[in-house]
Order: C-alpha cells, then sequence, then structure tokens
C-alpha cells in the first residue's frame, strides 16, 4: 500500500465512553509514507465518511466516487481523524485518490499537524 492508496479499512471501536471517533467498516486513504513502512505492522490512514454534514469540520474535504478511486458515494475526506492501524485490519484496496485529491490532502495534513 502506498500514500494516496484508498482501501477499506476495519477500524475498531475505541474502548471507554463512545467519542466522535470513526470506526467500523469503511474506506480511508493510506497517508503513511511510502518509505517509512520498512518493518512496521502499522499503516497510518485518515479515515471517510458519507456523512455530508461532516464538511463543516476543518480539514475536510469532498470527494465524489470514480473508478480511480473505487467510491461508490460521495465522502468526506476527515484529515483531522488521522490514526494508526495495524495493517490486518485493511480488507482490501479500492483503489487510488486522484492527484489533485492527494494535493489537497498533503495540505490540509500539513494545515492540521501545523507542518
Amino acid at each position: 500500500m502506498r500514500f494516496g492508496d484508498v482501501v477499506l479499512a476495519e477500524i475498531p471501536r475505541p474502548g471507554g465512553s463512545p467519542g466522535r471517533e470513526q470506526f467500523g467498516a469503511r474506506p480511508a486513504i493510506v497517508v503513511h509514507a511510502d518509505n517509512a513502512r520498512a518493518n512496521l505492522s502499522t499503516l497510518v490512514i485518515v479515515p471517510l465518511t458519507s456523512q455530508m454534514k461532516a464538511m463543516s469540520f476543518q480539514g475536510s474535504f469532498r470527494v465524489s466516487p470514480s473508478q480511480e478511486n473505487g467510491l461508490n458515494a460521495e465522502s468526506v475526506v476527515l484529515s483531522h481523524q488521522i490514526r494508526a492501524i495495524d495493517t490486518k485490519r485493511i480488507v482490501k484496496v479500492l483503489g487510488r485518490l486522484a492527484d489533485s485529491d492527494m494535493q489537497r490532502l498533503q495540505q490540509e495534513l500539513k494545515t492540521i499537524l501545523g507542518m
């Protein structure tokens, strides 16, 4: 898996009181640097949601389904919900983000991480 791949991930439900974290089977974007995966069993992802009201969160943007990305619904990229998951939680690779969407994601990640 490479930076910008769209995957179907099984994100575990967080422990404790329910919060606003995304969980369950959902599409996500791999944001792990290609050269940083040498011996790691985890992968950094950004989850997506089909709930358009999530567009109101800073750093969120819409991605339309295409043959290239493998999405089947309009989706919101939740760049503020970056997380690491075990690679075993990746069900399959759906496709790849378009270059313009990858550039937007990189910019949103830089902003959210203060880079």
